[in-house]
């Protein structure tokens, strides 16, 4: 994972971990879009309709089939592309992935 500028600020593992620019593990993303932090506590979730929550169940956003992303309220507060480019509601990078789901991402730049 990277900045709009390119630098490293985080990685993300096939088994669904997330670490920090230096290689710690920071957070979890299980199979099941239960996102924990380091320690294993529950932060919030991503369900398999895109919808987006915190800790409680509660919807904070939702992510769309074609990547744009909304906040609770159903507002555009970003999108992510195909290609893994992260962009604000305005259309400026604000990042970049590899191998993340857009799902991932958008917790990960937008509900973190």
């Amino acid at each position: 994972m990277y900045d709009s500028d390119g630098y490293k600020i985080g990685g993300y593992g096939s088994d669904g971990t997330i670490m920090d620019k230096d290689g710690y593990k920071t957070g979890k993303i299980d199979s099941d879009g239960t996102v924990r932090d380091a320690d294993g506590y529950k932060k919030g979730g991503i369900r398999s309709d895109g919808t987006i929550e915190d800790e409680d169940g509660y919807k904070i956003g939702c992510v769309r089939s074609d990547g744009t992303v909304e906040d609770k309220d159903g507002y555009r507060i970003g999108y992510v592309r195909s290609d893994g480019t992260v962009e604000d509601k305005d259309g400026y990078k604000i990042g970049e992935t590899s191998g993340m789901s857009k799902e991932n991402a958008a917790y990960y730049y937008f509900f973190k």
